[in-house]
């Protein structure tokens, strides 16, 4: 709904602002000076956007394909389902701990390779997974492998997890 408001907001100062009532540059600056306001407030919305965090549980497969294949997209989309497992864990999980080894080492192994290729490290998908990898590595450092994720930290994480899926889908 926010969403809708924030863009016909836009939609409604642009078409004043290129309207033929006033040809001025002053009249122009005035009239776009409005919906500047309106871009800085509505922009963080759409970042944000809502994203459907599970709940933790206990019930998982473990994978048995930890490692890297060397090609970026299958690798990304690898780690990056990989750490949505990782992040939905939940307390006394079976094989938490090693779970939390394996993609300790594989998310240093991926950072490690890939922060090399500068038209890699550049690409938004590439960004967004480090940051994520940041966080959950943190996690791991400072709270061990059997601890599950708390919950504003989840959010977070599964927003990050969205972006990197629709990035990797432009092949970005």
């Amino acid at each position: 709904m926010k969403l809708q408001i924030l863009v016909i907001a836009l939609y409604t100062a642009a078409v004043s602002a290129f309207g033929t009532s006033s040809t001025s540059r002053r009249d122009f600056g005035v009239k776009i000076a409005g919906a500047v306001p309106a871009v800085l407030v509505g922009a963080p919305l759409i970042a944000n956007a809502e994203v459907a965090v599970p709940e933790q549980s206990k019930e998982y497969s473990f994978p048995s394909d930890w490692g890297l294949t060397f090609k970026y997209d299958e690798d990304a989309a690898k780690v990056r389902g990989h750490m949505v497992t990782a992040t939905g864990l939940a307390k006394g999980s079976d094989r938490m701990e090693e779970f939390g080894k394996n993609m300790k080492k594989e998310m240093i192994d991926f950072v490690s390779y890939y922060r090399r290729f500068p038209k890699i490290a550049g690409k938004p998908s590439f960004s967004t997974l480090y940051t994520s990898i940041n966080v959950l590595a943190g996690h791991y450092t400072s709270y061990g492998f059997k601890y599950p994720l708390p919950e504003k930290r989840r959010k977070r994480l599964y927003q990050e997890y969205a972006e990197i899926e629709k990035s990797l889908k432009r092949n970005r």
